[in-house]
């Protein structure tokens, strides 16, 4: 007999996300590269406006968000009124997904795209498709090969996740200009800040009616443990996404953290030079141990090995070590591990280790 209780079409079909682990067995002081965190952690000025925010818990939160966007407006020259600010951009990435997409719809991403496109399109009962990269960057050509009059939304993550490449804007103002009149491309700048002078796709937004960009708090900010995220786009876009935010979706706490986190651009400043400093290093020497990785343009490196035997070996002998990285069989990636860049220390014992398991085998 058929339950009658049954959940929307494309539920049952979401595989739960994980995130990345952050344990391990019987290690009580392990690195945690795993989840592409800020290892500087938040600027002082937003923890300290994050302690006093505590005086204010009695009280509901706004709801129009207007000083943080004022905030994010000025940092980097938008129009506050076509700003929405959401719980991380993964929210920002629901709502597009519930406005624009469902049943008979298509929505569009690369094939180690975010696993949250997928996620959001299925629960809007859209149809997902997935397109072939080339050499682990996103291809225009596919993209646009695959955009049928069915397709509402095209989601590039511009740095990706997690391969760390990036196509520039040539590439990215082709795409727009020649999807298919109902759809949308959604540039996703969770990893934006990463990349010296790049503004994720706003001057691009500011000429073209159906571009739209999601940025992120949780990472060169230091606040993932407080999920705040922005999305800038058409002001039609806009209103239609604030009919369906939830009034109350951001706490007094986070909208104050995030204001202070985007005024202090000293901390950003000094976070992206020391990753950039970073992630060189640790990709060299991992070249020189013999583990070849794509040129990363974000807080990570995909690391390659053999096949996923060998992936999956030298996991297992981080996790010895106490160090824990971020394995991405499915993202479509199973011979790849992705290592966040920490502090210097954690970049040169995770190489270390490396060395030591490449020279045992």
């Amino acid at each position: 007999m058929t339950d009658p209780i049954r959940p929307q079409p494309g539920i049952l079909d979401i595989a739960l996300y994980e995130g990345g682990a952050a344990h391990v067995a019987g290690v009580t002081d392990a690195i945690k590269l795993s989840s592409n965190e800020n290892p500087f952690g938040p600027s002082d000025r937003a923890k300290d406006a994050f302690q006093r925010a505590v005086h204010k818990l009695h009280r509901y939160p706004n709801t129009d968000h207007a000083a943080l966007r004022q905030a994010i407006g000025e940092v980097h020259g938008l129009d506050p009124a076509r700003i929405i600010c959401g719980v991380g951009s993964d929210e920002i990435i629901h709502f597009l997904c519930q406005a624009y997409a469902g049943p008979r719809d298509e929505v569009v991403f690369t094939e180690h795209g975010f696993l949250m496109y997928r996620i959001s399109a299925l629960a809007a009962g859209a149809t997902p498709v997935s397109v072939r990269e080339r050499e682990r960057t996103a291809d225009v050509d596919a993209i646009l090969a695959a955009c049928t009059r069915r397709t509402k939304l095209v989601f590039i993550a511009n740095p990706n996740n997690p391969t760390g490449t990036m196509i520039g804007p040539g590439e990215i103002e082709r795409l727009a200009a020649s999807l298919p009149k109902q759809a949308i491309l959604v540039l996703d700048g969770a990893y934006a800040e990463y990349v010296e002078g790049y503004d994720g796709g706003a001057e691009l937004i500011g000429r073209r009616a159906n571009v739209f960009m999601t940025r992120t708090f949780s990472k060169i900010y230091g606040l993932g443990g407080l999920r705040i995220g922005w999305g800038y786009g058409p002001k039609a876009i806009i209103d239609v996404l604030n009919r369906i935010r939830g009034p109350f979706n951001l706490s007094t706490a986070q909208l104050e953290a995030a204001e202070a986190a985007v005024r202090d651009q000293d901390h950003v400043d000094r976070c992206r030079a020391e990753n950039t400093r970073l992630r060189a290093w640790l990709a060299e020497a991992l070249a020189e141990r013999g583990v070849p990785s794509d040129t990363s343009t974000a807080n990570f490196i995909l690391a390659r090995f053999a096949d996923e035997a060998e992936a999956s070996a030298c996991d297992a002998f981080l996790q010895g070590q106490g160090l824990i990285v971020r394995r991405v069989a499915g993202y479509g990636l199973p011979h790849c591990l992705r290592i966040t860049i920490g502090d210097e220390a954690s970049c040169r014992r995770v190489a270390h280790a490396i060395g030591q398991f490449k020279g045992q085998k």
